[in-house]
């Protein structure tokens, strides 16, 4: 075999590599900007649902993803609906990820008195919401009515999140997913990994 073949040979095999590696990159950014995305909790707002230290894996094709660097979106498989925890942009600066849960959609008029929340005049029961002042007086929050094209979102911990109550409903096109499970969580205060909670779907 000649020289000239056997650089032929590393030639060719180095492109396959390339093209492999390529191939690979292109698909995992497809992957990461139209279907499903990691993101990490920084605050107790969704306590105890999620904790702080945990990392999620979110469904972005599912309210329909936006498309990077145009102004459209693929799409949608269903909107958002009451109870679905979803990830989303805040509507404050368009840039940070923000992660609550859906308290109500277009339409539907929500007040909440108290502990006790209300959808259409109807007590609805919550399982996961949590209070952490006990039976201190709060501040009620509405009747609202959530206008068109918006979702009312809450975080659990009543008492320790930034949401809705106070800066308004969230545009759906600034929705980027809905939360599916932990792959992983970190006890930041322990600095420890805790186990038991990965692999836990997000209800």
């Amino acid at each position: 075999m000649g020289s000239d073949e056997r650089g032929t040979k590393k030639k060719s095999k180095l492109r396959e590599y390339v093209e492999i590696v390529v191939t690979a990159v292109v698909l995992a950014l497809i992957v990461r900007a139209l279907i499903i995305q990691s993101y990490h909790i920084p605050s107790e707002s969704m306590e105890d649902t999620l904790l702080k230290g945990d990392f999620l894996f979110a469904n972005k094709f599912l309210y329909g993803a936006k498309v990077p660097f145009v102004d459209w979106r693929l799409p949608k498989i269903r909107d958002p609906k009451p109870g679905d925890v979803v990830i989303f942009k805040f509507p404050g600066d368009r840039k940070t990820d923000y992660i609550k849960r859906c308290i109500a959609v277009e339409g539907q008029t929500v007040e909440l008195k108290g502990k006790s929340l209300f959808i259409d005049g109807k007590e609805k029961p919550e399982s996961h919401a949590k209070y952490i002042y006990g039976d201190v007086p709060r501040r009620d929050f509405g009747p609202y009515l959530v206008p068109k094209g918006h979702i009312l979102v809450f975080g659990d911990n009543r008492d320790n999140s930034y949401d809705s109550r106070y800066w308004g409903p969230l545009d759906k096109k600034l929705l980027r997913g809905k939360a599916l499970f932990l792959y992983f969580s970190l006890d930041y205060k322990k600095h420890w990994v805790r186990f038991s909670r990965i692999g836990d779907l997000i209800r």
